[in-house]
């Protein structure tokens, strides 16, 4: 393999692993005590470490030595997680980020570089940091901003690091002497040279000697290690290991756990009134569960220890499975997936076409053979589209630290909560909603949400709330973004509308049809032009974009209490299931997902005195429309129609049509600017006789027709 190719993957490999690290980074600012994440944090920078030296990366490999060896500390219960640490950890991120996208011989912002490691230092060895110097300048993302430690060093002010932590200072960590066994799986043979950098590591750890090596009898190593760190911690550096070894950890036990700094002065530096450190040193006391039911006598210690075990293997079990997950799969270029799509989609015309062409022949084998096309067609086509379906939770985690940059940079507190994540959509869909998520994310946190004082003086929590959520609705994924802010006032709105010539002085509209004025190009009610928004760009964006992926996006508003936005997108712009339909000498496809069932319409069944068009449907009320008369087919109404029941969100509409012809694979083809506002068409397809068929936007043909029932 050439090395650019390796260099290549090294690349995308590490883009993932930043994206796994500013993740848990923000997590561990939300749970500070939580060793797993920082273990997580730690591993992700050691690996991109090890592979950055591997692959030339010296600078990166360099720079993330640094970031790791504090994350170091960490683990070892010597620095205790902090804001600060945190955010220079994010910082170190998008430095690395800009490292790996640096294609040219120069040094890239070596002042930040600086920055972040001068404050990492400090950090660690507890003396005052200025963690805003150089940060500034360099940061190119709002919302960096990170308050620095106070002026005391670590070891006299332990009740500040306590509260900058957001939980007790850690205890002095235990020293425990390890017997360690590596076996080979198997009973494969394992070259020794091929541990070098296991013992390396563990010679990092502590004291570090190898008893015995295979041989004389003997088929393992027999390694010895004392050391402050936790077993787990240590059984991390056999993650990493190319060779296929069970690894067996066992503490011999050691001296009792070194007195923490205040037990030696045998002094209380804590306030009388500090009920949480006393509170947290109450806690370190306590039994662990499995002691005190043994104690009791409501379980036997045999059961204790079957519970250990069983707790380890899973944990075991699980990086494991993890681990195999990466290996059983691959990397594929997405334009190689989409022309594989391509493919699909003109084998799916091809197959239609064959299919016609058979059952104009009375050929039982021809016949036979089409069919078992048709169902292989059909496979490949969900395989392939499955392939391209991806859980949308990949497009919410980023936007934890836009939240979390811009809410520091306004001064305001906001969560961001989500749900929904395993949601899957089509992974053409996912890039394109980004940005459009972005910018109604910004204009939430900037206009939406108020600040803390303005929050409190209207009776509401300081801290503010986004609610990111997707769920599937038929053929559609709903995407809505709420939020409990100060809500918009349609009379600005309309103000700045007749301000800016979009609407007149004595236009008459309804509240929903004033807040879309918000995506006319240059709108905004911004007072000032800001880094966040102002400039009147960003919601016609959005309109447009969601536009182009042949979705929809309302807005429902209340004064004083929040504003929530719906994004309604089709869950694949391919290949879909559709169900063909004719009126008169045109064919329409209706989206198969949406069809509930199929009726005769007859004429004793239409009620002429009525204003509505309504069907009585086994005692339900179901409105309906003509589609000759929508799109203007000329042609008499046939004596029995068709109608196709349609629901969408718990409304059902029917749909009138002369006949209904059949299922119909349908693979979506864009129409020109021509047609892109036509009401009640999102796309076309190509039959097998080559002729086109419009495919039907069902959600807006049942949202007109409830509209003018209502």
């Amino acid at each position: 393999m050439s090395d650019d190719l390796n260099r290549q993957i090294f690349k995308e490999e590490a883009y993932d692993l930043l994206g796994e690290l500013e993740g848990a980074l923000l997590e561990l600012e939300e749970a500070p005590d939580d060793m797993d994440t920082v273990n997580q944090v730690f591993r992700a920078l050691h690996t991109i470490k090890g592979s950055g030296s591997m692959f030339g990366f010296e600078d990166i490999a360099e720079f993330t030595h640094e970031v790791e060896s504090t994350f170091d500390k960490v683990r070892n219960g010597v620095l205790p997680v902090s804001p600060a640490l945190c955010g220079l950890a994010l910082r170190s991120r998008d430095y690395i980020k800009l490292l790996l996208g640096n294609e040219g011989e120069e040094e890239v912002e070596p002042d930040e570089r600086q920055a972040i490691l001068s404050g990492l230092q400090a950090l660690a060895s507890g003396e005052p940091v200025d963690l805003e110097q150089g940060h500034e300048e360099y940061s190119e993302e709002p919302g960096d901003d990170i308050a620095a430690p106070k002026d005391q060093e670590l070891e006299e002010q332990p009740a500040a690091d306590e509260a900058e932590a957001g939980g007790h200072a850690p205890a002095a960590p235990s020293i425990h002497d390890y017997r360690i066994t590596l076996t080979p799986k198997g009973g494969a043979s394992v070259d020794e040279a091929g541990l070098e950098s296991l013992f390396e590591e563990l010679f990092k750890l502590g004291t570090f000697e190898v008893l015995s090596r295979p041989g004389d009898g003997l088929d393992s190593w027999d390694l010895s290690l004392v050391t402050d760190i936790a077993s787990d911690n240590v059984r991390d550096v056999f993650f990493f290991a190319d060779a296929d070894l069970d690894v067996n950890i066992a503490d011999l036990g050691g001296p009792a756990p070194a007195p923490s700094e205040q037990e030696v002065k045998g002094t209380n530096d804590s306030a009388p009134d500090d009920y949480e450190a006393d509170i947290q040193e109450a806690l370190k006391t306590q039994k662990p569960l499995g002691q005190i039911l043994a104690e009791g006598g409501k379980v036997g210690p045999e059961k204790i220890e079957q519970a250990v075990k069983r707790q380890s293997e899973a944990k075991e079990q699980d990086v494991s499975r993890k681990h195999q997950e990466a290996l059983s799969s691959i990397r594929v270029a997405a334009d190689k997936l989409d022309y594989l799509v391509d493919l699909v989609g003109e084998l799916v015309i091809v197959q239609a076409q064959i299919t016609q062409v058979v059952s104009e022949r009375n050929d039982p084998t021809m016949t036979a053979l089409a069919e078992e096309l048709e169902r292989l067609s059909d496979e490949l086509r969900d395989s392939t589209l499955g392939i391209r379906m991806l859980p949308i939770g990949t497009s919410f985690s980023k936007f934890r630290r836009l939240v979390r940059d811009l809410s520091g940079n306004l001064g305001k507190e906001i969560t961001l909560a989500t749900s929904g994540a395993d949601t899957e959509l089509d992974k053409t869909v996912i890039e394109r909603l980004g940005d459009p998520l972005v910018h109604l994310l910004r204009n939430s946190i900037d206009h939406g949400l108020e600040p803390p004082e303005e929050r409190k003086a209207h009776g509401k929590p300081t801290q503010g709330t986004i609610f990111l959520s997707a769920e599937h609705s038929g053929g559609e994924v709903l995407i809505r973004i709420n939020d409990d802010g100060r809500g918009m006032n349609p009379a600005v709105i309309r103000d700045k509308g007749i301000e800016r010539g979009l609407i007149a002085k004595d236009s008459d509209l309804s509240e929903k049809d004033l807040l879309k004025l918000i995506f006319e190009p240059g709108f905004s009610t911004a007072k000032e032009v800001t880094n966040v928004s102002g400039r009147g760009v960003g919601m016609d964006v959005v309109k447009r974009a969601i536009d182009s992926l042949r979705g929809t996006i309302d807005i429902d508003s209340k004064l004083g209490k929040g504003t929530s936005i719906t994004i309604r997108l089709p869950l694949t712009l391919a290949i879909i299931d559709g169900l063909q339909v004719r009126v008169e000498n045109e064919y329409y496809v209706i989206p198969l997902s949406l069809v509930e069932e199929c009726v005769e319409l007859n004429a004793s069944d239409v009620d002429e005195n009525s204003k509505q068009r309504i069907l009585h449907l086994r005692g339900e009320i179901v409105p309906y429309i003509h589609l000759r008369d929508w799109f203007g087919v000329d042609g008499d109404n046939p004596p029995i129609e068709q109608i196709v029941i349609t629901g969408v969100e718990g409304s059902r509409v029917g749909i009138v049509v002369d006949t209904v012809i059949g299922e119909h694979q349908t693979v979506i083809k864009s129409l020109s600017r021509v047609y892109k506002d036509v009401e009640g068409i999102s796309g076309a397809t190509i039959k097998g006789d080559g002729s086109i068929a419009l495919i039907l936007d069902i959600p807006s043909l049942v949202r007109r027709v409830v509209a003018e029932s209502s």
